[in-house]
């Protein structure tokens, strides 16, 4: 498995249970690793505790990339996965590092000039919405891309993707802001043909230096 956290999310899958509509998620999510999905990142608003587990435990042993798991990290730890994703209002990044063993990575989100100052004690950041998406109700109004390169650049050195609705034309713009990757949710585990869908997403990435 691929150790460099860039190249580990150039192509973020957000796994929304939502998104799977009854279908069986570890072959939906090895399809679209198939077709260039970088790691996956398991979000699960209000499902039990102990299936969350269940579920990520099936996706870390199944997988050939990294599984990170959104908000909670007890499951992350309890199912042996690469790393967590934390928002505002999720446990606090200083102590689920100290929960946390070595190497265990922590995501943030950061939409505005607060959050981007905020950072600390993250190993990458979700930067976004890029346009307004109906898979995350809360994740408020788009940023063009002249702000979320500006956030990018606020940010510094971390690693970024940035999230929300980004469909593979956005790609080049996305890549010219700075982030080493994108998170994309519906855009694959929406479409009809997963493998495909990704896919079109990798594709549009090695298009900016053929």
């Amino acid at each position: 498995m691929d150790t460099n956290l860039a190249r580990q999310l150039r192509l973020l899958l957000i796994a929304d249970h939502e998104l799977f509509g009854g279908r069986d998620p570890l072959p939906l999510c090895r399809a679209a690793v198939d077709g260039g999905v970088t790691a996956v990142q398991l979000r699960w608003k209000e499902g039990p505790p102990r299936e969350q587990v269940a579920l990520a435990r099936r996706l870390v042993a199944g997988l050939a990339v990294p599984v990170f798991v959104n908000d909670r990290p007890d499951v992350a730890l309890a199912a042996g996965c690469a790393g967590v994703h934390l928002g505002a209002l999720d446990l606090p990044r200083a102590l689920a590092r100290r929960l946390a063993p070595p190497g265990f990575l922590l995501g943030t989100s950061v939409g505005s000039d607060a959050e981007a100052d905020r950072v600390q004690g993250a190993d990458y950041a979700g930067v976004g919405p890029w346009r307004e998406t109906a898979t995350k109700a809360d994740a408020g109004a788009a940023l063009d891309p002249s702000r979320v390169a500006a956030l990018i650049r606020r940010i510094g050195p971390l690693a970024t993707v940035v999230i929300g609705g980004v469909l593979p034309a956005d790609i080049p713009a996305i890549v010219a802001a700075g982030a080493v990757g994108a998170a994309v949710g519906s855009g694959i585990l929406g479409q009809d043909d997963v493998r495909r869908a990704a896919a079109a997403y990798r594709e549009a990435e090695r298009g900016i230096t053929a």
